[in-house]
């Protein structure tokens, strides 16, 4: 699922994430970001990637419900829409919306 985000509205998008619920992700040097709404467990986790798209971010939301299954390779059974990923998805846009006066 792709949210967009005006720069205008949410300048520093790494703050903003991080409000939402997210912590860095450093994979192979790329920068993304991670939810896991069952503490203690690292599977399933929301996962979020982050563009640059001109005058707005791109934040790019899947579900991980397990890890890879081989070593090494970044396949994984990741959901991009449904239920979960969709109320996931609303609730970044709400909280944006909600975002300049926190």
């Amino acid at each position: 699922m792709k949210i967009p985000l005006l720069k205008t509205k949410i300048p520093d998008v790494d703050k903003f994430v991080r409000r939402c619920g997210y912590g860095l992700k450093m994979f192979r040097g790329e920068k993304s970001y991670a939810r896991h709404p069952v503490r203690g467990m690292l599977y399933p986790r929301f996962h979020l990637y982050v563009k640059d798209a001109g005058a707005n971010w791109e934040l790019n939301l899947h579900l991980d419900q397990k890890a890879p299954v081989y070593e090494g390779q970044a396949a994984h059974a990741g959901e991009y829409e449904g239920g979960a990923v969709e109320i996931e998805g609303e609730m970044i846009l709400i909280f944006s919306s909600n975002y300049d006066i926190i």
